[in-house]
């Protein structure tokens, strides 16, 4: 899918300048493996990830990025982790960051396949044999993988004389 429609209107008329915007991250889970996508657009090993739309609840989000990405259907068993992402400039200017939300999935049904056009493969990894990725989606799978019932939230104290 790419770029949603309503993040298109919104650079038409500020530009590359920097936008804050809400995304999810879907670990899905089927018995000791964990879903990934490989991106088209840098070539990494990912959980899915995606933005949530105007109006659209956070599970729903993951769970329909789920589907668009991979083809799998999958459900959400909780909210594992609460971040900010570090801001990312694309390729075209455009300025983003986003607040993180990671759910962790179970799945329900279908076989994992490139489904969208945003990434190149899809397939199950058995959770200790994961392919080579970034530090933070190493921490969004852990955070999903843990046995807490909460959230994790990611915390920065304030510095000392700080506003």
């Amino acid at each position: 899918m790419g770029t949603p429609d309503f993040i298109r209107a919104l650079r038409k008329k500020i530009g590359n300048t920097p936008l804050w915007l809400s995304s999810v991250t879907a670990v899905v889970v089927r018995d000791d493996q964990v879903l990934l996508a490989k991106r088209a657009d840098n070539g990494e090993w990912t959980p899915v990830t995606g933005i949530i739309d105007p109006g659209e609840q956070p599970a729903d989000a993951a769970a329909r990025e789920v589907l668009e990405e991979t083809g799998i259907v999958a459900v959400p068993q909780r909210l594992a982790m609460v971040h900010v992402t570090d801001p990312v400039v694309y390729d075209n200017g455009d300025q983003t960051q986003y607040l993180d939300l990671v759910f962790r999935f179970g799945w329900q049904s279908g076989v994992p396949h490139p489904a969208d056009g945003e990434n190149t493969a899809a397939d199950w990894f058995p959770l200790d044999d994961l392919p080579p990725m970034s530090d933070d989606m190493r921490e969004r799978i852990a955070a999903a993988l843990a046995d807490e019932q909460t959230a994790h939230y990611v915390f920065s104290p304030p510095s000392p004389g700080g506003a």
